[in-house]
């Protein structure tokens, strides 16, 4: 065919992915920060930013993870095995904190298990997506076209740096989040909160890209020969340029520019990831094209995504139009 099919939906899944990451990113970082609520009033103003959009947020996790079972079967026979574990951990506490949604409203003897319960799935979630994000870049060890590692390889130290990495990122999505859709008290305090979760984040963004050349030497290549050096300049600058953003806007207490700020942090570095990755799915030696499905089924598949996709980026925008501006504090999720 004329077409690269393999390569169109890498980039249909790498961009399902980067947009559940930036958006379920904050509504768990929401989470995450859920107990830094000073009152019962602040929790329900907290937990009432992200009611609207929290479920359709997760739609593109479904895409993500059904996209890959579709067009890359390869890379999720080897990846599932091998994450197995994170990834059950995370789903099981999306589902937890998604009834906390629920029955959060309908209890006053209970709330507080409930509370928790929207604290505990964010927090475990995020963490489970950064351990599974580090065990993908540390390497999957493949031998004849399955996984051949051990049940415990997706927990290494620089796994779990990833996991606390991605934590924190997603609070301070979740407290700029805050800045931009609050005001008040609550707002105040998500500006004291984001200066330094900002500062860990920029943290470990350096711990992460010293580390990562190091988990296999083909990053080290990528980064550092043509062409991949040019972005070792542009991309680093790139943060730099949004961490000043950043600062600025909480300094001079904008609304809206934290928020962009932060977002545009997430993008940079998941540009950074695929650019360590690129052309393998599963690193170190799974490549696009060898984990694609027949281009026939290829084929079939994007017919219907190329209808789907747009749907549902016109109702997500939508919706986040629909529920603009500042959240009400005497209205509530019901």
């Amino acid at each position: 065919m004329l077409l690269d099919l393999p390569f169109i939906w890498a980039g249909i899944i790498a961009f399902a992915v980067l947009t559940y990451v930036i958006l379920d990113g904050f509504d768990l970082g929401v989470g995450i920060l859920f107990p830094s609520g000073k009152s019962e009033q602040d929790r329900d103003v907290m937990m009432n930013s992200i009611a609207p959009v929290w479920d359709g947020n997760e739609t593109w996790l479904v895409l993500g993870g059904g996209g890959l079972f579709a067009v890359f079967p390869l890379a999720y026979a080897v990846v599932m095995p091998a994450l197995y574990m994170p990834i059950t951990i995370m789903l099981l506490a999306l589902i937890f904190r998604g009834v906390a949604f629920e029955y959060r409203w309908r209890t006053e003897r209970w709330k507080w298990v409930w509370d928790r319960a929207f604290f505990g799935g964010s927090l475990v979630a995020a963490f489970m997506q950064g351990i599974s994000l580090g065990a993908l870049v540390q390497g999957i060890k493949v031998v004849d076209r399955a996984y051949a590692g051990g049940w415990w390889d997706w927990l290494s130290p620089f796994s779990i740096i990833t996991g606390v990495a991605v934590v924190v990122g997603y609070a301070l999505l979740g407290a700029t989040w805050l800045i931009l859709k609050t005001e008040g008290q609550l707002q105040y305090n998500m500006r004291r909160i984001a200066r330094p979760t900002g500062i860990a984040l920029l943290g470990f963004i350096g711990l992460a890209s010293i580390l990562t050349p190091l988990q296999d030497p083909i990053y080290a290549q990528r980064w550092f020969n043509l062409p991949g050096s040019i972005f070792s300049v542009i991309v680093p600058t790139l943060v730099i340029a949004a961490a000043v953003a950043l600062w600025h806007g909480l300094r001079t207490e904008k609304d809206a520019m934290p928020f962009v700020a932060t977002l545009s942090l997430f993008v940079l570095c998941y540009i950074g990831i695929g650019i360590s990755f690129y052309p393998n799915i599963v690193p170190p030696s799974l490549s696009i094209w060898e984990a694609a499905a027949p281009d026939k089924s290829l084929a079939f598949a994007l017919v219907g995504t190329v209808v789907l996709v747009p749907i549902i980026l016109i109702y997500t925008a939508y919706a986040y139009w629909v529920f603009r501006g500042k959240i009400d504090p005497n209205e509530g999720y019901h």
